[in-house]
């Protein structure tokens, strides 16, 4: 028998620990205390306090002019695409395992009218710039889009929570001012980056023309995201936000968790970063020939496990780790998740207590002792067989 966990069942005397991504985490309990007191007016009238503040002091600490409070990281780049690409045969330019083109349900074309031409993004989610270069198409002749914006992901989800080198944001920087473009940060994870480079997150944001970032992921916000960038850009961006249906009226008991977010959450993601690189170590420690993680990769919350597909795939992986079978020595319910069949993911956020990262340890540990051991009895069989 199986015992699994879903949205309806409970595995018996196991405890789960949930690494699916950092999107799942709860608010904190000053976080519940400010959304109760919050002060709060009609945000769409530009009449909440609480929404005003989250702005000017996001503007203020990316070094943007201005700033605006809207509900998603996906909303926050969607509306940075159509203010940026104006004009209906607009073109951006985006890495092709970037959020904006995978996972982004094709927003840019569905809704904005926007080409996406892709370069492929390396290892460390960064793209070779003269390949940048040769995408560009702003003298085209009338048979071309005309490229508007250049989109780069900081952190890079799909690349295992990568951060980009400033000394390569320079560069796109320069690259995109030669041509008369724009530079938008998908950030949804930027502070991670610039907690890592121990840097002001303004030191990243210089870089760009606008950036986003997420309240709900690893600083535990329950709602939001930050879009910023020039005055003249977030007059335009709110326009565009109305007509999406994001116009939000006592958003201020939203923002003020949001307030709480960037006060208190942000130096301890590096307490992330250690839970990410521990949980790492340990698969890498225990000798596994299905699963692999480079550790000089492990730089922020995301760890991609590498597995050997020649053996078993990624979701079968995922969904052992999730069950809890009768003989099961370690009784949790580790929750990962998978979207390539050769990798699955863990991600770590404010709630992944130091027992927590030894449950999912020991659980990673039975599994990756379970399946060698399977495949080294399979091995031996054939090689029987053989003889």
């Amino acid at each position: 028998m199986y015992w699994t966990v879903n949205g309806n069942g409970h595995i018996p005397d196991a405890i789960t620990v949930d690494l699916r991504t950092d999107t799942i985490s709860q608010p904190t309990q000053d976080m519940r205390d400010a959304m109760v007191n919050a002060v709060v007016g009609d945000d769409v009238y530009g009449e909440d306090p609480t929404v005003a503040e989250l702005e000017r002091r996001s503007a203020e600490m990316l070094g943007k002019e201005d700033a605006l409070f809207v509900v998603s990281g996906t909303m926050a780049n969607l509306i940075a695409i159509m203010v940026h690409c104006s004009r209906r045969d607009g073109e951006i330019i985006a890495g092709d395992n970037s959020h904006t083109f995978r996972f982004e349900q094709g927003g840019p074309s569905q809704i904005a009218g926007v080409q996406t031409a892709l370069l492929r993004n390396r290892e460390d989610g960064t793209f070779d710039l003269d390949e940048l270069r040769d995408k560009i198409r702003v003298d085209s002749d009338i048979h071309e889009p005309i490229t508007q914006l250049v989109i780069v992901e900081n952190t890079h989800n799909m690349c295992g929570g990568k951060v980009l080198p400033l000394e390569w944001l320079a560069q796109v920087q320069n690259i995109s001012r030669e041509y008369g473009i724009k530079v938008h940060m998908d950030g949804a994870r930027v502070m991670n980056a610039a907690v890592y480079q121990k840097v002001p997150v303004a030191e990243i944001a210089k870089y760009v023309d606008t950036i986003c970032f997420c309240l709900s992921k690893g600083l535990g916000a329950p709602v939001g995201s930050i879009l910023a960038g020039s005055k003249s850009f977030i007059a335009k961006a709110n326009r565009v936000r109305k007509v999406l249906g994001g116009g939000w009226r006592q958003a201020g008991f939203l923002a003020a968790a949001g307030l709480v977010a960037i006060d208190k959450m942000i130096n301890r993601l590096e307490v992330d970063h250690r839970h990410a690189l521990k949980i790492a170590t340990a698969i890498n420690e225990s000798g596994s020939k299905i699963c692999r993680v480079n550790l000089a990769t492990v730089q922020t919350n995301i760890v991609m496990i590498k597995v050997d597909r020649s053996k078993i795939s990624a979701r079968e992986i995922v969904e052992r780790l999730a069950t809890v079978l009768p003989q099961d020595s370690v009784r949790v319910s580790l929750r990962t998740s998978c979207r390539d069949p050769g990798f699955f993911r863990i991600v770590l956020y404010w709630e992944i207590t130091e027992e927590c990262v030894r449950a999912a340890i020991d659980k990673i540990s039975l599994v990756m002792k379970e399946l060698d051991e399977k495949f080294t009895k399979r091995s031996d069989k054939m090689d029987m067989i053989e003889c």
